[in-house]
């Protein structure tokens, strides 16, 4: 059975951007007799907000998109995340990294002095010796360091990534505990049961650390789709000074639902 989420942060009002693909998600799952479900990815204490969270479930009922089950929050299942980094620094699939941030930051000048890609360089990826008292160590994954990350893009079809060419150890935990976006994300998808992202192709460079993170832990990989952007006449990402972008402020304009819908689910859509 075909499960789809949308998944958005309580920093702000639900952009139309964000209800377009959350649109996507919800008729694909619809057409295929599947399960449609919501997450907030509540996890940023600093820019999170209640009232976010409740206009985004207020747009989603005047948009009349139901989402199966119960709506599920982040920031309740810091337990299950924390959970799973021990499970994989326990089967030594990540590590601690007690690199300091002087030290990270005195690397990637001589990287960008050499040309250099700049990337954590591994050196405590197979540490052995005593690490330093006064630095509080994040976590991260072993990613590979050579090779080939594929898949098969529901909308942009093939994807290929050289491993060499954007990876390094990737930080899942950081120095104070909390799990990182890609980590939480890859944990409750899978968890969720979530066998199909349809997502922005913003996200598109998350596809491959994800992947990753789904494999180290033992997870299926799900299908991803990743659908186009709203630009503006710039060609550049819809923001707040492109005009109204905030879906509640359509009924107040007069539009009907219907309206809106009818247009986002058409826009970039052509015969050709």
């Amino acid at each position: 059975m075909v499960v789809t989420r949308f998944a958005p942060s309580p920093t702000g009002y639900l952009h139309i951007g964000g209800l377009r693909t959350a649109l996507y998600s919800y008729l694909w799952a619809r057409r295929m007799g599947g399960k449609f479900l919501l997450r907030i990815e509540d996890t940023d204490e600093k820019r999170n907000s209640v009232e976010a969270a409740m206009a985004i479930e207020a747009a989603f009922e005047w948009c009349g998109m139901e989402y199966d089950g119960e709506i599920v929050y982040q920031s309740k299942r810091k337990e299950i995340y924390k959970e799973y980094i021990e499970q994989l620094l326990d089967k030594g699939k990540a590590y601690h990294c007690y690199l300091s941030k002087e030290e990270l930051d005195l690397l990637r000048e001589k990287q960008m002095v050499n040309k250099e890609r700049p990337k954590y360089d591994g050196r405590y990826r197979n540490f052995k010796g005593v690490p330093p008292k006064d630095v509080a160590p994040v976590v991260r994954i072993k990613a590979p360091i050579s090779g080939e990350i594929c898949f098969e893009d529901g909308v942009k079809g093939k994807m290929k990534f050289k491993a060499e060419d954007i990876l390094d150890d990737f930080i899942i935990a950081r120095a104070d505990g909390s799990p990182t976006y890609n980590f939480v994300v890859a944990v409750d998808d899978a968890l969720m049961g979530v066998n199909n992202v349809i997502r922005g192709d913003d996200h598109l460079s998350n596809t491959p650390k994800q992947i990753i993170i789904y494999e180290a832990l033992g997870f299926n990989v799900p299908k991803f789709f990743h659908v186009p952007m709203i630009l503006n006449e710039q060609g550049k990402k819809l923001s707040k000074r492109d005009g109204a972008t905030d879906v509640m402020d359509y009924p107040k304009m007069g539009y009907l639902k219907e309206a809106l819908l009818n247009f986002l689910v058409r826009l970039g859509w052509s015969h050709k």
